[in-house]
């Protein structure tokens, strides 16, 4: 553990947001609005339109997603170097499931060019991503052939948990904690975990109470994650008539949403 803490300390700076995905627009329209507006540190934000681009382009979320996407054009626009880091929208991706593994290469990159032909998003969340060492090579194909799809674009790999090390070199970010407070306040980060630059990971918490926001981002820096998710929303269960079985604690904004994007934006002391 120590030398993941040493590596954390090294590196300095506050965790940026990453969103993994709202509620539809329509549904959600305040939680979409509040991605664009200014300030908001905000690393990238997922649009899933239903489980995935959808049959069609949604007009609700093309609403949506051309807001975020002016947000950053015009903080590259803005005149000190900071801004872009500072200003509200991020990057826009698309969500592919893969299923840990079960869906084809080539369902997966149909999917993948609808979201980039309608909603021009700049790159890709791979939710339910596999993580054993068997399922790296098709992981790796996938990722190789996502990245001749359009220019530069930002891959990230929804673990949810810690993977085999190898999948640190097939994206430009994993996510290797999604989970409950109840057990992230406990976790530890492998050593392997810091040869790479906290930029690498992504940790996303559900059930955070307010009063332990400042401790969720110490643990986020101590294991190296430069971009983080917290809210204080839990899994509740769903109506009768929702086959899902329980609710998404990340479909609304945290009910602390500005405190946390303040914090992180003036960053948090060691």
């Amino acid at each position: 553990m120590a030398d993941v803490r040493d590596h954390a300390a090294r590196t300095g700076g506050a965790p940026g947001i990453g969103v993994p995905g709202y509620a539809h627009p329509l549904v959600a329209a305040a939680e979409w609005e509040a991605l664009a507006r200014p300030g908001a540190p905000v690393h990238w934000a997922v649009l899933n339109v239903d489980n995935g681009p959808g049959v069609r382009p949604d007009p609700h979320c093309l609403e949506a997603a051309g807001r975020i996407k002016n947000a950053a054009a015009r903080a590259r626009a803005a005149a000190h170097p900071g801004a872009a880091r500072a200003a509200a929208g991020g990057r826009l991706l698309g969500h592919l499931d893969l299923a840990h593994g079960a869906r084809s290469a080539s369902e997966l990159l149909a999917e993948a060019r609808a979201y980039l032909d309608w909603y021009l998003v700049d790159g890709f969340l791979l939710a339910r991503c596999p993580t054993g060492s068997a399922s790296l090579p098709r992981v790796a194909v996938l990722t190789t052939a996502l990245r001749e799809l359009a220019e530069s674009p930002h891959l990230v790999l929804g673990h949810g948990r810690l993977p085999h090390p190898g999948y640190a070199g097939t994206a430009d970010q994993m996510v290797t904690f999604t989970g409950a407070w109840s057990e992230y306040r406990w976790s530890q980060a492998p050593a392997w975990t810091a040869a790479h630059p906290p930029g690498r990971f992504c940790h996303v918490v559900h059930g955070v109470p307010r009063g332990h926001l400042d401790e969720a981002l110490r643990i986020a820096r101590w294991q190296g994650a430069g971009t983080v998710y917290f809210t204080d929303r839990t899994p509740r269960p769903a109506p009768r008539d929702d086959i899902g079985g329980q609710s998404d604690p990340y479909a609304s904004l945290p009910g602390y949403w500005d405190e946390i994007v303040s914090r992180i934006g003036r960053g948090v002391s060691e």
